[in-house]
């Protein structure tokens, strides 16, 4: 994988990881806040169910309590009346009264007429629960609830029902009533289905935005990098030709200098040596003079090399420091031009590393010859200081300037302005330029980050 996929992949991961991660707990978060309303909507249903199977049974009791209060134990005119009244309250299709003995036997059943006079003890619902058994046996203890399932009279299915039993101690009777749960567990099956479905609709309405979101951001990455890379590449390709360029320009300046200085200096010295030889055989007088000529053109050459190698990479620079080699490339200007240059570095304390002393030399080497070529000046200074620990230098003209508005440093004169630029931000420094009418001012500044290190300083000691 490459850098640039590395890059989109990390930048497109953790976006649908995190898009993941917020569906996920959104869906279980409304899932558990819709079970839980569910779960306390279906608790409501029962304790209204509860409530109202209660006072029916109040209600029933209340019906029968004057007949059953003064019957004997044996009277069976009172039962017979106690069940006629209770077979008779009913409240819809599945709502009715039923009565037992404790050994079991039906007493009244007004929707299901087969049960009367039966045994039904030993009756058990699909659940395996013996359900009259059961409700001897809460109503001897005092009467309550009881779920169970029966045979629901409106639609002959088995439903889940409850009922709420109280015992007639007197005729060892139970008296009971009960509602079915299966409108309350069809509600609740339904709000599940509706959150279901919410739940879904969420999950898809949050897909619907985040995937086009996770594509939209894959495609602009895409895109950015992809015209990024192309803008990368052209100035690649850009730097490379302006190197090239330069490498052509320098060796032509250097060829014309050997050919033009060096070379006619040498041509110059064999011509000399050529003649006194001549003189000499001839037993010239004048042979001396001719061989001093000759050594001063030789001295001509050597200066020229001096020049050149100068030029290409300043000693000085190495051995005596920045400073110097700023005063002796200002003396050699100032001696080829006849420009008036002065120089200023009283408040300079040279701590750079030996490349940021480099760049800062090769800025004003680029700025000169751009003062010489172009300005038209007569008056050139130079400024080294340092603030607070950071090396400083001004380099300004009297010229005439320049638009400062248009890209400037391609010209046959070398990389230019721009290349003093890339030198200073090499070193994560600025360089500000200041053109008019009336001259041009150039800052480079240099952070701390271009300083030597205390260890560096030390190993230099």
């Amino acid at each position: 994988m490459t850098l640039r996929h590395q890059i989109i992949a990390l930048a497109i991961i953790p976006l649908v990881i995190s898009i993941l991660a917020i569906t996920a707990f959104i869906t279980w978060q409304s899932a558990n806040l819709a079970k839980n309303s569910i779960e306390t909507f279906e608790q409501y249903m029962l304790e209204a169910k509860e409530a109202e199977i209660l006072n029916l049974t109040n209600l029933a009791v209340s019906a029968i309590q004057t007949t059953y209060h003064d019957a004997a134990p044996d009277d069976q005119a009172a039962k017979d009346k106690v069940a006629e009244i209770l077979a008779s309250l009913d409240y819809g299709k599945d709502g009715y009264f039923f009565v037992y003995d404790y050994d079991g036997n039906n007493i009244v059943h007004p929707r299901q007429s087969f049960r009367h006079g039966r045994n039904w003890l030993a009756l058990t619902d699909p659940d395996g629960d013996k359900v009259i058994a059961e409700l001897i046996a809460t109503a001897k203890a005092g009467g309550g609830l009881h779920q169970y399932k029966w045979q629901k009279p409106s639609t002959g299915q088995i439903a889940d029902k409850l009922s709420f039993v109280v015992s007639l101690d007197k005729w060892h009777w139970v008296v009971g009533t009960g509602v079915y749960l299966d409108d309350v567990f069809a509600q609740s099956a339904a709000a599940n289905d509706g959150m279901r479905s919410n739940i879904k609709e969420t999950f898809v309405i949050v897909a619907l935005i985040a995937v086009p979101a996770v594509l939209v951001v894959f495609t602009t990455c895409m895109l950015v990098t992809f015209h990024e890379r192309r803008i990368a590449d052209g100035r690649l390709k850009e730097l490379t030709q302006r190197v090239i360029n330069t490498q052509e320009e320098e060796r032509s300046r250097l060829a014309r200098e050997l050919h033009d200085g060096v070379s006619q200096n040498l041509l110059g010295v064999r011509y000399a040596m050529d003649l006194a030889g001549r003189k000499v055989r001839t037993n010239v007088d004048d042979a001396a003079l001719t061989i001093d000529r000759g050594v001063e053109a030789l001295n001509g050459a050597i200066k020229e090399i001096r020049r050149l190698s100068h030029d290409l990479r300043p000693r000085v620079l190495d051995d005596l420091g920045l400073t110097a080699a700023l005063e002796a490339l200002c003396h050699h200007f100032a001696d080829r031009t006849g420009m008036d240059t002065n120089i200023e570095a009283a408040g300079f304390i040279d701590t750079l590393k030996p490349e940021a002393s480099t760049a800062l030399y090769r800025v004003a080497q680029e700025a000169f010859n751009n003062v010489e070529r172009h300005s038209g000046a007569n008056r050139l200074t130079v400024k080294l200081w340092s603030d607070g620990g950071r090396a400083r230098m001004t380099i300004s003209d009297n010229g005439t300037g320049f638009d400062g508005s248009k890209s400037v440093g391609f010209g046959a004169s070398g990389l230019g302005l721009r290349n003093m630029q890339e030198r200073i931000a090499h070193f994560r420094g600025r360089l500000l330029i200041n053109t008019s009418a009336t001259g041009t001012t150039l800052t480079a500044m240099m952070p701390k980050s271009a300083n030597l290190s205390a260890r560096q300083k030390a190993q230099a000691a």
